[in-house]
């Protein structure tokens, strides 16, 4: 696992310790001697991982964090503040920064090269997703940083798996300030727990009687639903090496009793927010997808989405020996609509058109938009019998309401012509299909409109 680790520190020789420790696992390493240097390297998305000293001369580490998590452009690289400050008030102080990690020299060569294994992974995640989200802003969907570094990392939903009952109180107490709390305290229950409750967080216990905590954060991770929800470890002083076993398979973020109350809440926000971050990436990821395949105006799929998705429905048809149909629906007398109503009324027809057609097909049934005011809906294991009983159902449930415009204050009649036909034979292309169907309302708008015209094949 390779990664740019970024090391800022203002003494040579603390800078050529950290370097040669991490050249040795395979990292590739920079340096800055300043935070103003550190800065601009981060700003031209030159590193992945910060490793962050504290006094130096210009601005303190302190100063240099603040400014990374506050910019858009870098709060969501990860910084690990390395540094011989060792009190709690110091440790806090990186946490409310926003360090994701705060390590006290000398720093453990294995403390040191799981912390920055396991935030390489997670960058590298945060990377992918980043990358992906960049198509969103191209069709015009708002950017999540801004939003990320404006949350407080508050409000939160955390579960809390502990089976001391007097850890667990003095816990939710704490948490219960700034969070949303609940209380597991059977670990058997605990995964079922987690699937189901929708949680920012998972606080997990590593010294649970007669259960393996660090097992509970491995299932965590390979199931599905909590695949993505943080964990923030809990474990006695001597239990520190299973700790960074727990680095490894997953586990975020750790603790070491006996437990701060400012430390506690800095590192749950810090993971709420990170959580929040990368969920509004995937949304934002799924969002254009979706909008890539949707056409905006009638929630329906587009054209593009139909002539990828027809084939493979009339290849399953084929092989299956199971008939296809597929119709074409036209708005009649579309333009006059837009002529004498304006073209916000013609929005407001296509809108309320694609209400009923999904509420005339079946749920495996694809309806898209084909162009203008031009439609089709394809009906897998569907006869041309039926298909025109659905056709005929569809054309009176436009016809028999007027269309509601300009926001109710008037209502128009509307009607359809539709065109249908079948794939009937195995290997004819899909082109030819439409053709047919496309014949059959030439047809029916030929014979005077809000009609069902067949063709068979």
């Amino acid at each position: 696992m390779s990664a740019r680790i970024l090391v800022v520190d203002d003494v040579p020789a603390n800078v050529k310790l950290l370097e040669a420790r991490l050249s040795a696992e395979y990292f590739d390493v920079m340096t800055a001697a300043n935070g103003t240097e550190a800065l601009a390297i981060s700003r031209r998305a030159e590193c992945d991982i910060i490793l962050l000293d504290v006094m130096m001369p210009d601005m303190d580490g302190f100063e240099v964090c603040r400014r990374l998590k506050t910019d858009p452009a870098t709060h969501h690289i990860p910084v690990v503040m390395v540094t011989a400050l060792d009190s709690p008030a110091d440790r806090n102080r990186g946490l409310e920064a926003g360090a994701d990690d705060f390590l006290t020299k000398p720093v453990s060569d294995v403390v040191l090269i799981a912390r920055v294994r396991s935030l390489t992974r997670l960058k590298m995640m945060t990377d992918e997703l980043r990358m992906r989200a960049i198509t969103s802003l191209e069709i015009g969907m708002q950017a999540p940083e801004r939003s990320a570094v404006a949350d407080t990392g508050k409000g939160g939903r955390i579960l809390l798996v502990d089976d001391r009952q007097s850890s667990y109180e003095r816990l939710a107490t704490i948490l219960a300030a700034e969070h949303t709390i609940d209380v597991e305290p059977n670990p058997t229950e605990a995964l079922f727990h987690a699937a189901e409750g929708n949680y920012d967080l998972l606080i997990v216990s590593l010294d649970l009687n007669n259960f393996d905590g660090l097992r509970l954060c491995s299932q965590a991770r390979s199931l599905e639903r909590t695949r993505h929800v943080p964990i923030l470890a809990i474990a006695d002083p001597e239990n520190s090496t299973r700790l960074l076993r727990g680095l490894e398979i997953g586990v975020n973020d750790y603790l070491l009793r006996p437990i701060d109350k400012t430390e506690l809440l800095a590192r749950a926000r810090t993971q709420i927010r990170r959580r929040r971050y990368t969920d509004h990436l995937r949304d934002n990821v799924q969002n254009s997808i979706e909008m890539a395949i949707t056409d905006a105006l009638t929630g329906l799929h587009n054209r593009r989405y139909m002539e990828s998705h027809l084939a493979t429905l009339a290849e399953q048809a084929a092989t299956r020996g199971k008939p296809l149909a597929l119709m074409i629906l036209d708005i009649d007398y579309f333009k006059s609509i837009n002529d004498n109503y304006g073209h916000d009324a013609g929005d407001d027809v296509l809108r309320e058109f694609a209400v009923r057609v999904r509420k005339s097909i079946r749920g495996i049934d694809l309806a898209c938009r084909y162009g203008g005011e031009e439609f089709v809906i394809v009906m897998p294991e569907t006869d041309l019998h039926v298909a025109g009983m659905v056709a005929e159902r569809l054309r009176r449930s436009i016809a028999g309401e007027p269309f509601a415009i300009h926001k109710g204050a008037k209502r128009i009649e509307v009607t359809i012509s539709i065109g249908l036909t079948t794939l009937e034979r195995k290997g004819e292309a899909v082109a030819d299909v439409l053709k047919r169907a496309d014949t059959a309302l030439y047809r029916a708008k030929h014979d005077g409109r809000n009609r069902v015209v067949s063709q068979a094949a």
